[in-house]
């Protein structure tokens, strides 16, 4: 009897924290402009395992595969639970979590993902928007109900045996350091690690291999098929908490059309020459919660997807309801970012206070004809930034796959200035009402960007209380319906503003006439 009041009183503390933790956030969605519902953290079987006890051995070196597959199938036929990783290097292949379980590393845990391609077989599944094939993940999901990774430990996708790398982006005992393994150029300032992996970029466009037939085919390019580390699809009640999420190889967190995810207090780290190092792609999800999170990677920091092209047009999941609160954005491509796959839509987001620590953008909106798509109801307010490399706020509709910094480098800006105006239809993308206040900035090339198409200009946008000092630019403002800039200060040493193509502009109160 005693046994059983304790195994109450456990269940009943375990459920009471839980609604503790989520109780914190109440104060969140009093703040947001839309309906949604609270997110919460799901609860799992008071029933632990250790993955000591399935014949793991945490020497960094001892292959965990196996052990890691015998624990989840246990915790599973029992109902689910938790599988405890204590301290020690658990070195492995995939893990495919299920049902009703919660990964849970301790402190000083850290799980090694092993580089060896042949652990990794090629899946069906969707990559950058598009339904492909690519390696299995090192940590996968699909169709589940109720599954988290938590704890104080580390997670690490191996990614640098995966990646290739620019010369430009790497010091020079690192370029040494890589190219020392073989591998293949493109050119003589970009590696890749094998031939098939070179071959792999050859037949791709952007990162999506086209006409290849044979399984054979798809073989000889496999480490270009490199995997996101964490790929969740289809899953309800996702909890990423208190981890750190390293080196993958490709995209680190990816949850595809999930519902009721709650990610908070979590770590994504890349080296910032990690081509396509995104943090966290949020792709077709909905109600979904980021909260006091810190990414330090080698492209977008936070994105917002839902589909590219076609592919996205057909899965018609916008990624909706949405809160980001209280993070932290160092290297990367963009802070906060939406697109630039978001065929499916986008609405319905909040952001706030957050802070942007050298990105090479802050607020990041991006798109290009062929996706269709609409973009809307997106409520942002009180961001920090310093250190931008390029645009405080950007909105562009040209968007042709490089960074910020490269397409500056290109001098893409003057290419996309000619108007070619094209017929508006359901590949057309629409970015429409956007609030943005209180963004403070010291630190960037340009104040924001707004470069929109001239059949479907970047419509209904309001800023509100913009400082932006120690600016080389200010403000360029080309194809735009409605867009409302108050309380605007911006220092910077060329002309504040530059305004051309524009409908229904207005600026500190003041209608601007725009020229053609």
């Amino acid at each position: 009897m005693k046994k059983l009041i304790l195994l109450a009183l456990t269940c009943v503390a375990s459920v009471a924290s839980y609604a503790a933790d989520n109780a914190n956030y109440d104060a969140l969605y009093e703040q947001i402009s839309f309906d949604m519902p609270k997110v919460t953290a799901p609860v799992f079987p008071n029933y632990q395992v250790n993955i000591k006890d399935f014949g793991a051995v945490g020497d960094g070196s001892s292959l965990c595969t196996e052990a890691f597959a015998r624990a989840i199938d246990h915790l599973s036929a029992k109902g689910g639970g938790k599988l405890v990783v204590p301290q020690g290097v658990w070195f492995t292949g995939p893990i495919v979590l299920k049902s009703n379980i919660n990964l849970h590393l301790l402190k000083g845990a850290v799980i090694l993902f092993s580089p060896d391609p042949d652990l990794y077989p090629l899946i069906d599944t969707s990559f950058e928007g598009l339904d492909t094939r690519r390696c299995q993940s090192p940590i996968s999901g699909r169709n589940l109900t109720n599954v988290a990774i938590t704890g104080k430990g580390a997670i690490d996708g191996n990614g640098g045996f995966w990646r290739p790398v620019k010369k430009g982006k790497v010091t020079e005992n690192q370029w040494k350091e890589f190219t020392s393994r073989g591998g293949a150029f493109k050119n003589p300032s970009y590696w890749f690690p094998s031939e098939g992996a070179l071959k792999g970029d050859k037949v791709a466009d952007m990162n999506v291999p086209k006409g290849l037939k044979s399984e054979a085919e798809w073989n000889e390019i496999k480490l270009f098929l490199r995997p996101v580390m964490v790929s969740l699809v289809s899953c309800k009640n996702v909890w990423l908490n208190g981890v750190i999420f390293q080196n993958s190889p490709s995209w680190n967190l990816h949850p595809l059309m999930c519902e009721n995810v709650l990610i908070e207090d979590v770590l994504v780290r890349n080296p910032s020459f990690a081509q396509n190092g995104d943090g966290l792609d949020l792709e077709s999800c909905k109600n979904a919660l980021i909260v006091n999170s810190t990414f330090d990677v080698g492209d977008d920091g936070i994105c917002i997807k839902s589909g590219k092209d076609a592919d996205g047009r057909k899965r018609g999941v916008p990624c909706e309801n949405v809160i980001v609160h209280g993070c932290t954005v160092f290297k990367g491509h963009g802070g906060f970012v939406v697109g630039s796959e978001m065929s499916g839509g986008v609405r319905n987001i909040h952001v706030a206070q957050c802070q942007f620590l050298g990105t090479d953008v802050g607020l990041r909106f991006k798109s290009a004809r062929g996706r269709g798509g609409v973009v809307e109801n997106i409520f942002i307010k009180d961001i920090s930034m310093f250190d931008i490399q390029t645009d405080a706020i950007t909105f562009d509709l040209y968007y042709g796959g490089k960074s910020a910094v490269e397409s500056l480098a290109d001098g893409d800006d003057k290419k996309n200035s000619k108007v070619d105006i094209k017929p508006v239809d359901e590949t057309t993308p629409c970015f429409r009402n956007i609030d943005i206040e209180h963004v403070i900035c010291r630190g960037a090339r340009r104040a924001a960007y707004f470069n929109g198409l001239p059949e479907m200009p970047v419509e209904n946008i309001v800023i509100n209380d913009l400082e932006v000092n120690n600016a080389e630019e200010g403000i360029v403002i080309n194809r735009t319906r409605n867009v409302k800039l108050d309380n605007i200060h911006v220092s910077a040493k060329s002309k504040d503003v530059v305004a051309l193509n524009s409908e229904g502009l207005v600026i500190n109160g003041k209608k601007i006439n725009t020229g053609k």
